[in-house]
C-alpha cells in the first residue's frame, strides 16, 4: 500500500512540474526502501522472509524445524538485500545515463525479469530444503502413512548391531495389543515395562483404545498389591500369582495375524496418565496428567534443542516410568523419529558399547558422578555425544569433569512431575537457571518459586514449589535449597544446602548430604563421599581427626551450633534410580552412632 502511495505521489509531482526526472527516481527509491526494511530485520530479528513464512504457515513457531527454517530464511533475506543493492545501483546509473530508452528497458523490463528469476530460483531451492527439514508428528496425530514402513524407531544394543524396530513393527504390535485390550472391560490399566519398545507399544495401544494409563516404577509384590486392586496389568515381567496380568512378549510372539487397519485416533485432551512421585514425606502420591500436555512440551523442547536430538541416537539411564524418562526418553524421540535404545543403561561401563554413532545420553547426576570417578575414563571414545541431566543438581566439579571426559557440558533440566519443565542451564555459562519460554515465574512470601505454565490447566493460580530461589535482574534465578531444607536448631534457622555447599567448597568431596536429626535435641548430621583428592588427604587418619578437620572447616562460616554432630564417610550415598536421596535412608547411616557434644573434637 505504501509503495502505491509513493508511486501516486511521484506521478502527481511529475504532473505538477511537467517533468519526468522525478519519475526516474522511483525505482531507486523503492530499492532503497526495500533495502532498509529487509536490512533492519537482520539486526532486529526475525528476518523479513521468516516473517513472511510465518504468515503463510502458522505452525512454524515452536516446530521441530523452527531453528533451521529461521536460519534458511535469514540467508534468503541476505540474498534479497544483495539484490536490492545490485538493482538499486543499476537503477541509479540509468537515471544519470541520459537515455530514456536505457532507463525504460532496465527499470520496466530487465529489473522485473531478474526479480522473477530470483523468486523462481528461491522457490525451487525452498522445495528441496523443505524435503530435508526434520518434522515431528505427535502420537495423537499419527496415521498409518505418517512414516515409511522401514523407518527405524528403536534399536537394541548399539545402533551398528542393526537389531532395529520399525514403523511397520509398531503398526503390527499395537494392532495385536489393541485386540487384547478390547477384550477386557476396564477404563484404567496399570503399566510397567523395563523394555522401552514394549512400553511404547502398550502405551500407544491403551491410548488408542481410550484407556487411562497408570504407571508404576515399583514392582515389589507388596506395593503392587496395594495399588493394583482389580486393574488389568500390562508388563514384560513375570509375576506369579497375580491375576489379570498380560505378558506383552507372549502376546506379541503369538503368530496369529491382527488386522492393522487405520490407527485409531488419540484425543490428547481426554487421555490421562498417572505417575507416582514422592514428596517431602517420601510417601508416593499420584499425579494425574493429560497426555496433550506432554505433546505440547515435546514440541517446545524440539523447537529449542531439535538439532541436537535429531542428529543423534537416543539412549537413557532413566526409567520411563518417571516423568523425566517418559518425556525425554520415549515421547520426544518417538515424535521426532529419533531412534531410542530398548534397554536403559545401568552402569557407566556400558557406555563403552556406544562408540559407533553420535548418541544423545539421557541421565541423572548420580550416574554422571559414578562415570567421572574412574581414574581412567573408561577408555571412552564417544562420537560427538550430547548429555541431558535432570532429577537432581550437578556439583560444579562433576559438571566440569563430565565436560573433560565426554567433551560436552551437560544440559541440565529443572522441573517437577506436577508442572513438567521449568528451566535449564549449562554450567559452562554459570550456575543460574534460564526459564523456559512457556513458564512464567514468580516468588511467593516464603521466597519459593511459583510457576505459571501456559498450558497446564490444573494450576490456574500457578504451581507453588518448595524450592527457595534468588531471582536475578535478567530473569534468571539461582536455587537456594528447599523450604523443607530450612531447619531450626535452638531457634536458629539453618539452610542444609548452605552447609552442604560449604563442605563441597573444600573440593574434597564428590557427594554430600546434611540432614537434621533428633534424639533428646535436634542437631545436624553429615554424610559424604570423598573424591580422589579427599581420599588422598585423609588416607590413614583416624575418624576423630577427620571429624576435627570438618568442624574447623565449617567454623570459618558458621556458629558452633550449626556444626554437624554426627559424621559418616561412605563410598556412596544411598539414592533411588533417579539419584534422589531420601531422609530415612540417610538416617540409617547414623543409627549406631551417638551425637558428639558441641565442644567435643575427639569422638
Amino acid at each position: 500500500m505504501w509503495s502505491s502511495f509513493l508511486l501516486f505521489g511521484v506521478g502527481a509531482l511529475c504532473l505538477i512540474t511537467n517533468t519526468v526526472i522525478i519519475l526516474r527516481f522511483y525505482p531507486l527509491i523503492m530499492n532503497i526502501l526495500f533495502l532498509g526494511t529487509f536490512g533492519l530485520t537482520i539486526f532486529q530479528p526475525p528476518s523479513m522472509i521468516y516473517r513472511f513464512a510465518v504468515i503463510q504457515d502458522k505452525s512454524i513457531p515452536g516446530s521441530l524445524g523452527e531453528t533451521r527454517i529461521a536460519a534458511y530464511c535469514r540467508k534468503v533475506t541476505l540474498v534479497w538485500i544483495s539484490f536490492f543493492v545490485f538493482n538499486g545501483t543499476i537503477a541509479a546509473w540509468t537515471i544519470f545515463s541520459g537515455s530514456d530508452t536505457l532507463w525504460a528497458v532496465y527499470n520496466c523490463g530487465i529489473s522485473y525479469i531478474l526479480t522473477g528469476l530470483l523468486f523462481m530460483g528461491e522457490l525451487i531451492i525452498r522445495k528441496k530444503v523443505q524435503k530435508n527439514m526434520p518434522k515431528a508428528i505427535p502420537l495423537s496425530e499419527l496415521k498409518n502413512d505418517s512414516w515409511d514402513p522401514s523407518t527405524v524407531l528403536c534399536y537394541d544394543g548399539a545402533w551398528s548391531d542393526k537389531n532395529h524396530k520399525t514403523w511397520k513393527d509398531f503398526l503390527e504390535g499395537t494392532a495385536i495389543l489393541r485386540r487384547q485390550i478390547e477384550n477386557v472391560k476396564s477404563d484404567k490399566w496399570l503399566l510397567h515395562c523395563e523394555d522401552c519398545w514394549y512400553f511404547l507399544l502398550a502405551l500407544a495401544s491403551l491410548f488408542q483404545c481410550k484407556k487411562e494409563v497408570m504407571l508404576t516404577a515399583n514392582t515389589s509384590p507388596a506395593y503392587l498389591g496395594e495399588i493394583k486392586s482389580d486393574l488389568p496389568f500390562f508388563t514384560d515381567q513375570v509375576f506369579s500369582g497375580m491375576e489379570n496380568t498380560f505378558h506383552i512378549p507372549t502376546l506379541l510372539n503369538e503368530k496369529s495375524e491382527a488386522a492393522t487397519g487405520e490407527i485409531p485416533t488419540i484425543n490428547g485432551e481426554e487421555s490421562f496418565i498417572t505417575f507416582w512421585t514422592s514428596g517431602s514425606t517420601g510417601k508416593p502420591k499420584p499425579i494425574r496428567l493429560r497426555f496433550k500436555e506432554f505433546e505440547v512440551d515435546t514440541m517446545y523442547l524440539l523447537s529449542q534443542w531439535g538439532d541436537e536430538f535429531c542428529s543423534r541416537k537416543m539412549c537413557s539411564t532413566v526409567s520411563q516410568h518417571h516423568i523425566y524418562g517418559f518425556l525425554f526418553g520415549i515421547i520426544l524421540p518417538f515424535a521426532a523419529v529419533v531412534p531410542f535404545r530398548r534397554e536403559t543403561l545401568k552402569a557407566p561401563q556400558e557406555l563403552q558399547q556406544l562408540s559407533d554413532e553420535p548418541y544423545f545420553f539421557l541421565t541423572v547426576p548420580a550416574f554422571l558422578k559414578r562415570a567421572v570417578e574412574f581414574e581412567t575414563p573408561l577408555g571412552l571414545k564417544l562420537k560427538s555425544p550430547y548429555i541431558l541431566a535432570s532429577g537432581g543438581f550437578l556439583f560444579p566439579d562433576v559438571a566440569q569433569k563430565t565436560a573433560e571426559i565426554f567433551g560436552c557440558w551437560p544440559l541440565e533440566m529443572y522441573g517437577s512431575t506436577e508442572i513438567s519443565g521449568i528451566a535449564w542451564r549449562q554450567q559452562s555459562n554459570g550456575i543460574d537457571w534460564i526459564p523456559f519460554g512457556n513458564a512464567k515465574l514468580a516468588v511467593n512470601e516464603d521466597n519459593c518459586l511459583v510457576v505459571h505454565s501456559t498450558y497446564r490447566q490444573e494450576y490456574p493460580g500457578g504451581f507453588e514449589t518448595n524450592d527457595l530461589v534468588k531471582m536475578l535482574p535478567n530473569g534468571h534465578f539461582i536455587l537456594m535449597g528447599r523450604l523443607d531444607s530450612i531447619v531450626k536448631i535452638e531457634e536458629k534457622r539453618i539452610s542444609l544446602p548452605e552447609v552442604e555447599g560449604r563442605i563441597s567448597q573444600s573440593e574434597l568431596v564428590s557427594d554430600v548430604c546434611v540432614i537434621a536429626m533428633e534424639d533428646n535435641r535436634q542437631y545436624l548430621a553429615a554424610a559424604m563421599v570423598f573424591n580422589a583428592k579427599g581420599k588422598e588427604k585423609f588416607a590413614g587418619l583416624e575418624k576423630n581427626e577427620i571429624n576435627k578437620y570438618w568442624r574447623e572447616h565449617l567454623l570459618q562460616y558458621f556458629e558452633n551450633i550449626v556444626i554437624p554432630k554426627k559424621w559418616r564417610y561412605v563410598d556412596a550415598l544411598p539414592a533411588d534410580a533417579q539419584g534422589k536421596k531420601k531422609k530415612e535412608d540417610i538416617e540409617r547411616l547414623f543409627s549406631d552412632e551417638k551425637p558428639v557434644s558441641s565442644g567435643d573434637t575427639t569422638a
